[in-house]
């Protein structure tokens, strides 16, 4: 071997390396952006869910409680005249705060007349402490506060909370001179915050829940257009397939090409069904009015019933087109299915306000055979919603001459109009012409 093919092998070697070298970075790449996507997504999954409101107790008021370990200590220690009283209102006060805040985490519990009447003796215990004993006695008055923002809310609110602190510090500085305007900004604080706290994490809440109902309302809607969607499709389009096999069977000893071309319609239907399948999961399929049209009348006429169609009117946009192909497709669906008639007419008849479709059969009014169990009535009634929610209307019922009519209209949108680009006049059009 000469050198320069072995330069050539060595190079073709170096640069079947360098390509793996290259895949396998490549490839770790891809790896690593997929585990660290795959760690990001256990981390969501395995997230607590966040909790900035308060408990649905009253265990985190309970610790303002110790602001009136003044007074205890002032009755313990035998400070207080007519200690009796003062054990009397501080275990009458302690009891209804417990009771009230216990109670004001729940709208129906909070509102209730006994949790206000509670709140009341509160104010009156507080007030006569204050004003009998002072000192340590005053710091009721935020501990009050407290239980009423945590009560009281809208309107009432801020009428009782000036209230409180002004009873508060007429009190307070009656007791303990200008130093009680203290106790009177303790008051008010504690009433404002703690109402807002609450409200704001109820609100939270309820933010939350509808947030959650609107995701279940979601996702039921969806699923309700994906099922309307395939029992429009199937059932359509299996009532096609079955009546083309049974036209195929019945032509298979007569006429061999008959029974092959209505073989190659079941193939292309089958085709069409697989497509309008997928578009449908995506949610993306727009009918077209004459594309139904045209297999409606292929299907009737495969069924043995006598196909007449017609239509007049403007043109009309993708999304009325689209609804008026699904009532055709259910109802010839219906009439192949169910009718037993030998005829059916399709009119399609439009002004530039409403459109409205008719398709009408003469059999017997009422299904051949009984539907199954669960399942007659779900394709005009999923009809009827959609044309409902568009303003349209769908009406289907036995005719006064005899047979079976399906009936829809709908408001007309007008076409936008698309204007043909300019373009430069030909040398022809533009030269001067030979009289």
């Amino acid at each position: 071997m000469s050198w320069k093919s072995r330069v050539a092998c060595h190079w073709a070697e170096w640069r079947s390396a360098v390509r793996q070298a290259r895949e396998l970075q490549r490839y770790w790449q891809e790896n690593k952006e997929r585990f660290k996507a795959e760690q990001r997504a256990a981390r969501k999954a395995v997230r607590t869910p966040e909790n900035p409101g308060p408990p649905p107790t009253g265990f985190s008021l309970l610790p303002w409680l110790l602001m009136g370990m003044g007074a205890f200590s002032d009755l313990f220690q035998g400070k207080t005249p007519d200690a009796w009283i003062g054990g009397v209102g501080l275990l009458v006060f302690n009891s209804c705060y417990v009771y009230v805040t216990f109670r004001a985490f729940h709208k129906q519990t909070r509102e209730a007349r006994s949790t206000r009447v509670a709140l009341v003796v509160m104010g009156v215990v507080a007030f006569g402490l204050a004003i009998g004993y002072g000192g340590n006695w005053l710091l009721f008055f935020p501990l009050l506060g407290l239980a009423t923002g945590a009560v009281v809310r809208g309107a009432w609110l801020g009428r009782t909370g000036l209230v409180l602190t002004a009873v508060a510090g007429a009190v307070s500085c009656l007791r303990e001179g200008w130093d009680g305007v203290n106790v009177a900004y303790g008051t008010f604080l504690s009433t404002m915050v703690t109402a807002v706290i609450l409200s704001l994490s109820e609100a939270v809440r309820e933010l939350r829940a509808a947030r959650e109902e609107l995701a279940h309302r979601a996702v039921e809607q969806e699923r309700l257009r994906f099922s309307r969607d395939l029992h429009d499709l199937l059932g359509h389009t299996l009532s096609v397939i079955v009546v083309k096999s049974e036209a195929a069977r019945r032509l298979a000893t007569r006429d061999l090409d008959a029974a092959l071309a209505q073989v190659t319609d079941i193939e292309s239907v089958g085709r069409q069904a697989l497509t309008e399948i997928r578009e449908a999961v995506t949610g993306y399929r727009e009918g077209s009015l004459g594309t139904e049209l045209d297999r409606a009348r292929s299907a009737l006429t495969a069924a043995g019933i006598e196909p007449v169609v017609r239509r007049s009117g403007p043109p009309l946009v993708p999304q009325t087109e689209a609804l008026l192909g699904w009532v055709v497709r259910e109802a010839v669906t219906n009439a192949v299915r169910y009718s037993g008639a030998t005829r059916c007419e399709i009119s399609v008849d439009g002004t530039p306000e409403r459109v409205r479709l008719t398709v009408a059969d003469n059999g017997g009014g009422a299904p051949a055979e009984p539907a199954p169990p669960g399942v007659g009535g779900t394709g005009l009634k999923g009809l009827t919603e959609r044309l409902a929610a568009a303003g349209g209307s769908l009406r289907a019922g036995p005719s006064p001459q005899g047979g079976f009519t399906v009936t829809a209209e709908l408001p007309v949108e007008p076409v936008p109009s698309v204007e043909p680009p300019l373009r430069s006049p030909s040398p022809a059009a533009t030269a001067p012409r030979a009289d």
